[in-house]
């Protein structure tokens, strides 16, 4: 049975709040209702309090008052977390949103972001010096929630995953203390860090090596959906011989109603690719021309781009607040099982906000041993993710089913762990391998630095016995 949760007493909340120079909000006071909302319209859940960090001080102190109070305690960065991590029932939620510092260094071309800050703050920063570091593919996703479960994303193919660009870390651990990880300062912690998610502290802010990025050949080629099985296997071949410049991801979908679609496509599910090449311009057109000369394709919108809006092209299909339900793995090769599989369910895509893609790994990810950060998979080739997303509550039941039954079908033709990333609530064994042989060694820096598992609203990984 539950036990009622009992809140802390009012001296020692008021004490804490004394501390505090960010905002304290609770249950019934303005803005609570607005600030406990998270990402996945899903996720409804009403922690007791919610402090809106202002700066490291206070992440300290709501670490300590948690730990004193016995408190549950979720954190919440860029707040991207689908599985809802970033809050929780009755106990206390630290919102780093605010705390969006930057730092560029041109010179040594690196860059420091704090934990509140997105993608798209990231890429903002550093393009004005034509710059970027690998992350993600949306640009409102946090910094900090992707790097920490590994982080790939258009230039990772080229640059290695965000994790592995990382130079060092500031965290506040469960006993409260502000630590910097780095290869020659709390190694351990610092390699523990680098895929391990937030089961270790709170993440403060994270330095980036950033590499000479500014304009890329990018863009969609769409085509019909009936020719998705050749198409499939177009995608697997080009990429099988692809230079690292180039990632394509593969991805059924249902073509928004709006510019630059024609109005013909409009709300039409077809099947297609996502180019990037990162590489010298002039090369770009030959490297993405097996995809445009394929189909025909019914679009294409391929050319020069600036990296950032190649990051943040995707955003509008993806606002807060929508239903979403989603699962994934890693997968080897892809095989002609996996080809008929997936062009079965693909076609189904249930909604113009579902995503149901194919991303590429290899290159700069495998030159990374297994064991010298926490991410494991360094000989996946590709993960896929089906992501079921909607505005209407009342069909997810039926989009769920859906999901996983398309899953089901794929999984045999996977490599048997996911993308932690892209894992929601789908219990200890699934957590278990997706960390493979690192997992051992992670619970036992786990150990270390948080015994009493005081950071658990995440993927966890217990403290070694």
């Amino acid at each position: 049975m539950a036990t009622l949760f009992k809140a802390p007493d009012r001296a020692s909340v008021q004490a804490f709040v004394a501390t505090l120079r960010g905002k304290a909000i609770r249950k019934g006071e303005d803005g609570y209702e607005t600030a406990r909302k998270v990402y996945n319209g899903m996720i409804d859940r009403k922690p007791w309090m919610i402090v809106r960090c202002a700066g490291v001080a206070d992440v300290m102190h709501s670490v300590n008052f948690a730990r004193e109070q016995g408190l549950t305690l979720a954190i919440r960065g860029g707040g991207h977390s689908v599985p809802g991590f970033g809050t929780c029932d009755d106990g206390l939620v630290l919102d780093l949103g605010a705390m969006k510092g930057v730092r560029v260094d041109p010179k040594q071309r690196t860059a420091r972001f704090q934990t509140g800050c997105t993608w798209g703050d990231a890429d903002h920063a550093a393009h004005a010096f034509g710059l970027a570091t690998p992350g993600g593919v949306i640009s409102t996703t946090g910094v900090s929630g992707l790097t920490l479960g590994g982080g790939f994303g258009h230039l990772t193919r080229r640059y290695g995953l965000s994790c592995d660009n990382v130079v060092s870390v500031d965290v506040v651990t469960a006993d409260g203390q502000f630590l910097t990880a780095s290869a020659s300062e709390n190694s351990d912690l610092f390699w523990a860090l680098r895929g391990g998610g937030g089961n270790f502290g709170v993440v403060t802010s994270l330095e980036f090596k950033l590499h000479p990025v500014s304009v890329v050949y990018a863009g969609p080629v769409f085509y019909p959906v009936e020719k998705a099985t050749d198409a499939l296997r177009l995608y697997r071949d080009v990429m099988s011989r692809a230079p690292r410049e180039l990632s394509v991801f593969f991805a059924f979908l249902i073509v928004p109603p709006g510019p630059p679609f024609p109005e013909s496509l409009h709300m039409k599910t077809v099947c297609g690719v996502m180019c990037v090449y990162s590489g010298d311009l002039t090369k770009g057109e030959t490297a993405v021309k097996p995809f445009l000369d394929f189909g025909p394709p019914v679009f294409s919108h391929v050319g020069p781009i600036p990296y950032p809006m190649v990051q943040g092209m995707f955003d509008p299909l993806l606002p807060p607040g929508l239903q979403h339900y989603w699962k994934a793995d890693f997968v080897k090769e892809i095989s002609d099982t996996f080809i008929v599989e997936y062009a079965k369910y693909g076609k189904q895509v249930p909604t113009v906000n579902s995503a149901i893609h194919i991303y590429p790994l290899g290159g700069a990810v495998s030159d990374v041993g297994r064991s010298d950060t926490a991410f494991a998979w360094r000989d996946a080739g590709f993960v896929h993710i089906i992501a079921a997303v909607s505005s209407d509550a009342s069909v997810m039941p039926k989009y769920r089913d859906w999901v996983r039954d398309f899953w089901t079908a794929l999984h045999p033709c996977c490599a048997g762990g996911t993308y932690v990333n892209f894992l929601m609530e789908e219990g200890e064994e699934r957590i278990t391998a997706s960390y493979q042989e690192n997992y051992q060694r992670l619970a036992k820096i786990k150990q270390k630095y948080d015994p009493s598992n005081l950071f658990h609203v995440n993927q966890n990984i217990k403290p070694a016995p």
